[in-house]
């Protein structure tokens, strides 16, 4: 359960005892929240305490009346307004001018509790508050995270893009003066280069689609039965020519038929993720083994390599949007840092997990475990 505090601010020694014995033992609870909330209740006297208190003890919801000794109520209001805290304020009063009460709402007042009021006409008046600061709360998150998300796509974007596209155009203008040479042949090395490069920011491009297609929400129409060796042997073909580059040999072991209910390009991005990262970190040589097996209930799929491994310190950073494991070894590895968050995030959205295990320069497993029929557990 979470816990809002809350700050009676009223001269009535009556009214706070009463608004702390109705909500001591209360719980607001919505189908849309994460948890239930209760409430930590404090109480102020004046105005001036008040004001004291809420810079001290930092309160989510404040019930403020405005006839006080000393400072008004409204000037409290106004004093919250101006700080900019992130506290709803429900004013209680027997009466109010319309001034006041015009004042108030412009101050950031989201409701009125007359007095005297029943417990339930006080419940109501909570719920309410603290429905609103839930909505209020979680849509500034979204926000402020939709623009940490578009900052760091503009950051990925001109950083892994602007060098290669510098490499390549320097690349055709040595061509384009024939620096190297009057032979094509001279400039083999040129081509390979670019052709690379030009590579490099095609993945990229393909890993930012696939993140932001990612839905929130499985289509049901696009859900059928997928043989997971099918996939499996689909996204070996995809890598394979880079893996002829590596020299690394894939072997896939299907140790049981592996079916499960999902969307094929959600399987087909789990897999290309990880098969090629499979390739991409292990060493010239080496061995992919992608092992699928299942029992009743989920299937289990390993991608193992004898790479150069991640050391434990960096694993908890591992599945983070944008992070890449930097060091002498993969200095010269391309990559966005997105494919291993993507990869998290469908396997999540099938109510699976993922998990990693990796010594330094001896390789990696990633072992994945999907229901069956996620549908069953949603």
């Amino acid at each position: 359960m979470a816990v809002l505090k809350v700050l009676v601010i009223d001269d009535e020694p009556g009214i706070r005892s009463g608004v702390t014995r109705i909500l001591k033992d209360f719980q607001v609870t919505y189908p849309f929240m994460d948890e239930d909330y209760t409430f930590e209740l404090f109480e102020a006297a004046t105005g001036e305490e008040g004001i004291e208190m809420l810079e001290n003890d930092k309160p989510d919801i404040i019930l403020l009346d405005n006839k006080l000794p000393g400072i008004q109520g409204v000037e409290v209001l106004e004093y919250i307004h101006n700080k900019n805290y992130d506290i709803m304020v429900a004013m209680i009063t027997s009466y109010a001018s319309l001034d006041v009460a015009v004042k108030a709402t412009r101050d950031g007042a989201t409701d009125f509790i007359p007095k005297p009021f029943t417990p339930q006409e006080l419940k109501s008046s909570i719920e309410n508050i603290s429905k609103q600061l839930y909505l209020r709360r979680i849509t500034r998150r979204l926000t402020e995270e939709g623009k940490q998300i578009r900052y760091q796509f503009l950051s990925v974007l001109s950083h892994e893009l602007k060098a290669p596209l510098n490499a390549v155009e320097g690349y055709l203008r040595m061509m384009q003066g024939m620096e190297a040479g009057d032979r094509i042949s001279d400039y083999t090395d040129h081509i390979d280069r670019s052709l690379q490069r030009i590579q490099g920011m095609r993945n990229l491009i393909m890993d930012l689609l696939d993140f932001t297609k990612i839905r929130l929400e499985k289509k049901e129409g696009r859900i059928k039965s997928l043989d997971l060796a099918e996939v499996a042997r689909g996204a070996i073909v995809t890598v394979q020519p880079y893996a002829i580059q590596m020299e690394v040999i894939i072997n896939l072991e299907v140790k049981t038929e592996a079916f499960i209910e999902a969307d094929p390009a959600d399987m087909d991005i789990i897999f290309n993720n990880l098969v090629s990262n499979s390739v991409k970190y292990n060493k010239p040589g080496g061995r992919a083994d992608i092992i699928i097996d299942s029992d009743d209930k989920e299937v289990i799929i390993s991608f193992a390599d004898e790479g150069i491994g991640i050391s434990e310190e960096d694993i908890p950073d591992l599945f983070t949007e944008f992070v890449r494991i930097k060091s002498d070894q993969t200095r010269k590895i391309t990559g966005s840092g997105l494919g291993l968050s993507i990869v998290k995030k469908i396997v999540q959205l099938y109510y699976g997990t993922i998990t990693l295990d990796s010594t330094p320069n001896v390789g990696t497993v990633f072992t994945v475990r999907l229901p069956k029929d996620a549908s069953s557990i949603a």
